[in-house]
């Protein structure tokens, strides 16, 4: 029991850690210009580019891409005096990222497998 307590505060720690891109990520239009994002031919688009594809104001494009940049989940580069958003490529992030759930993935598998009644059907 002490060790599935360990193992859900090291989760919680984790979790705590990407907090912030959970927050970014649950937001619809948020999700809707990470996607625009992704789906870019380019490396980098700019906000009226991104306007056109998420039907926002470029206030609240501003607003939504300064949440999606403090969380970690696209980044800028300016050229001049443009300005490029992008899908972060940290990859100490999204390495970060996938061993929070890689720490999910075998939690939930050892309380499956043990007899800890909340995990049963």
């Amino acid at each position: 029991m002490e060790q599935c307590a360990e193992n859900r505060q090291m989760l919680a720690n984790e979790f705590k850690k990407y907090q912030k891109a959970f927050i970014a990520l649950g937001d619809e239009t948020r999700q809707l210009i990470f996607l625009a994002l992704l789906e870019n031919e380019q490396l980098g688009m700019r906000v009226p580019d991104i306007m056109k594809k998420v039907h926002l104001s470029r206030p609240a494009l501003s607003n939504h891409l300064r949440i999606l940049r403090e969380a970690g989940l696209i980044d800028m580069h300016k050229k001049g005096t443009m300005k490029y958003y992008y899908v972060s490529a940290n990859q100490d992030f999204w390495h970060g990222l996938k061993e929070m759930f890689t720490h999910v993935d075998s939690v939930v598998c050892k309380a499956v497998l043990s007899d800890y009644p909340v995990w049963k059907d």
